[in-house]
């Protein structure tokens, strides 16, 4: 059975408090720098008074294969206006000023990090106050690129279970996977169907009989009741285009931000976090 690294995380404090107070997680996403730095930056400072136990933030990139529209219209946003995987761990270090106990998780792809340098950029982004990475096109036949060096310097490296995983490949995409597992709960992209919480139930147990780390849930979930249906059967659901969509619907006719652009976001994570604290189980020891 594989199990989270030997160093202490974030990620690993925040599902031990989970366990105890007997609830699943809520995992949020945004994109780094969507639709500027300044507003970006305000809705991750909100997430977690909104209600979000983990936050993932997308490193923008040209090529996002595994993203759906509104993921890859965030991205295309954010680029526009100037956003770089610097200033992106310079969000992240603005956001460790007020807050140092939620979770930050780096998701992208591995071209802006191996351009920036491995080393480099492991370096800064422990400095910056990641707890972890999700990089969804490096598969565990390159965990010599970059998984093993995060590992190495601190940083939980997450990796992507699919329902095409199947008991052969598994025990592969969990040997270092470290903090959580990510299960992506439908075949394709992001935001692009909805899962079903009953299957997602079966999944998850079947991935915990290999490993001891939490399971996340993700891909499709967009509404609270969605959310707790799905966190019924996960230690925590990740939410991520229902809310790159929020931003989007509060922009100007330019694109710009508006004065509804972090308060709708900030809304719509409080819903989903009162949806998914309703889902009770037995408090851990």
């Amino acid at each position: 059975m594989t199990s989270s690294a030997p160093h202490p995380t974030r990620i690993a404090a925040r599902f031990k408090a989970l366990a105890a107070e007997g609830r699943p997680g809520l995992v949020t996403f945004i994109t780094a720098g969507d639709p500027d730095g300044e507003t970006s930056l305000a809705i991750l400072k909100a997430l977690p008074g909104a209600g979000a136990d983990i936050i993932e933030v997308g490193v923008p990139f040209t090529d996002p294969m595994a993203d759906g529209p509104a993921i890859q219209a965030a991205g295309l946003r954010a680029l526009k206006a100037g956003q770089t995987l610097a200033k992106t761990l310079a969000m992240v270090s603005a956001f460790r000023e007020g807050d140092d106990a939620t979770p930050i998780v780096l998701m992208g792809y591995y071209n802006p990090i191996y351009v920036y340098g491995v080393d480099r950029f492991l370096a800064d982004a422990r400095a910056a106050g990641v707890d972890g990475l999700i990089i969804v096109d490096l598969p565990p036949e390159e965990d010599d690129e970059l998984c093993l060096p995060a590992l190495k310097a601190g940083i939980d490296f997450i990796r992507l279970a699919t329902p095409t995983t199947d008991e052969k490949r598994l025990p592969t995409v969990l040997r270092h996977t470290a903090g959580f597992v990510y299960y992506v709960s439908i075949t394709g992209i992001t935001g692009a169907a909805t899962p079903d919480a009953g299957r997602v139930s079966q999944a998850v147990a079947r991935i915990k009989q290999h490993t001891d780390l939490p399971v996340a849930v993700g891909f499709g979930v967009r509404t609270p009741e969605q959310a707790a249906a799905i966190a019924a059967g996960a230690d925590a659901v990740v939410v991520g285009s229902a809310l790159v969509d929020a931003v989007r619907a509060s922009l100007d006719a330019e694109g710009r931000a508006t004065d509804k652009t972090a308060s709708s976001v900030k809304a719509l994570v409080s819903d989903l976090a009162a949806a998914v604290r309703g889902v009770r189980r037995q408090p851990a020891a």
